[in-house]
C-alpha cells in the first residue's frame, strides 16, 4: 500500500500539466467574464444613445411647436393692434356725433 503512494505523487510532469490546465482554465474564465462585462457596457452605451436620440427628438418637436405658438401669438397680437387702430379712427368721429 505504501508502494503506490510514493509512485503517484512522484511524477513531476503531472504536476506540471496541472498547473498549466488550471492556469488556462482561469485564464479561460477571465476573458469571459471580460467579454461579457465589455458586452454589457456595449449595450448599456447603446441603450443610452438611444434615449438621447429620443430625447433630442422630443426637444426638437416642442422646440417647433413653441415656434409655432410663438408665431400665433405675434399674429394675434398684430389684429389686436389693428383692432385697435380701427377703433381710434372711428373714436373721434363717434365723439363729433355726441
Amino acid at each position: 500500500m505504501n508502494e503506490e503512494l510514493v509512485t503517484l505523487a512522484a511524477d513531476p510532469a503531472g504536476v506540471w500539466a496541472a498547473a498549466l490546465g488550471t492556469t488556462g482554465f482561469f485564464a479561460l474564465l477571465t476573458v469571459i467574464v471580460w467579454q461579457v462585462a465589455a458586452t454589457w457596457r456595449a449595450r448599456m452605451v447603446a441603450a443610452r444613445e438611444q434615449q438621447y436620440k429620443e430625447l433630442a427628438q422630443k426637444y426638437a418637436q416642442l422646440l417647433e411647436d413653441n415656434v409655432e405658438l410663438h408665431r400665433r401669438s405675434i399674429e394675434e397680437l398684430t389684429e389686436a393692434r389693428r383692432s385697435i387702430a380701427a377703433l381710434e379712427r372711428q373714436l373721434p368721429a363717434a365723439e363729433r356725433a355726441e
